[in-house]
């Protein structure tokens, strides 16, 4: 692997492995995630996909290394991790009564000074980025009033305002419909040219993750079994194997699609 002491933000994991009680759910990955890069992992689920973001977040304990702009990120103080990576779980934690400004504004804490105090800076972001994911009019809707795409929009809202180089994003738009899906992906893609972000993401439709990502990275049971392009990953052999069903893989327009088919012919 090729020195990355003087490449900022890189994300590299060596021999990264995760335990749950007697079982292996993560074995000994490594990888490199070079600056302004879009990382997607795939896989079946249980393959290991949100066991990798977790641990790369420090939600759990793992065996191995992860580095941080070449840096060691155990020892760093979750202040300073915080202004390096930003964190979109799955299942977010969700203040019914809290406007959805100020759940936003909460991604700005490990910017703020020693009193925690929000400005008017930090506001105009947070409402700057609600308007471009289509939240603007819902800026001061209370989080119980309001749908669940729309909650997961606000969550990643929060997350960009974090402003941290590094984006780990589970599932993004699992509960958004298709339109909305692409929406926030495409927001997320603007903001990574824009501020030079390395995102990672896992993702289950592996037609968004073919559009989105420069690079896929395929888990099964844990350990890697593929990477690199989306053209190398997206083998309809390989899916069928690694995913236990039927697949097709067309190019259109210059875009990856791929198709689930069904196990027997239509009869009729």
């Amino acid at each position: 692997m090729a020195a990355l002491a003087e490449v900022d933000y890189v994300v590299e994991v060596q021999s990264l492995s995760v335990r749950y009680a007697n079982a292996l759910a993560l074995r000994c990955v490594s990888d490199a995630v070079q600056p302004g890069e879009w990382l997607g992992v795939i896989g079946a689920n249980g393959a290991g996909k949100s066991t990798l973001l977790r641990a790369l977040a420090h939600l759990v304990p793992y065996e191995g290394v992860v580095r941080i702009d070449g840096a060691n990120a155990a020892p760093l103080s979750r202040r300073h991790f915080a202004r390096l990576v930003a964190f979109v779980p799955q299942k977010p934690e969700l203040p019914q009564q809290m406007r959805a400004i100020d759940y936003v504004v909460l991604g700005r804490t490990p910017h703020l000074g020693y009193f925690g105090v929000d400005g008017d800076h930090d506001r105009a972001r947070c409402a700057s980025l609600l308007e471009r994911l289509g939240l603007g009019a819902k800026i001061e809707r209370t989080l119980g009033t309001m749908s669940g795409g729309e909650l997961q929009r606000l969550v990643l809202a929060r997350a960009l305002a974090q402003e941290a180089p590094v984006l780990l994003l589970d599932e993004p738009t699992s509960a958004l419909d298709l339109g909305r899906r692409v929406e926030a992906l495409e927001l997320v893609d603007e903001l990574r040219h824009e501020r030079g972000l390395t995102v990672i993401s896992a993702l289950h439709d592996l037609t968004l993750a073919a559009q989105f990502a420069t690079r896929l990275l395929l888990l099964h049971e844990g350990s890697v079994v593929a990477t690199g392009s989306p053209a190398e990953v997206l083998d309809e052999t390989a899916l069928g194997h690694y995913f236990g069903a039927r697949v097709q893989v067309l190019l259109s327009d210059g875009e990856l699609i791929v198709i689930p088919r069904r196990r027997s012919e239509r009869k009729p």
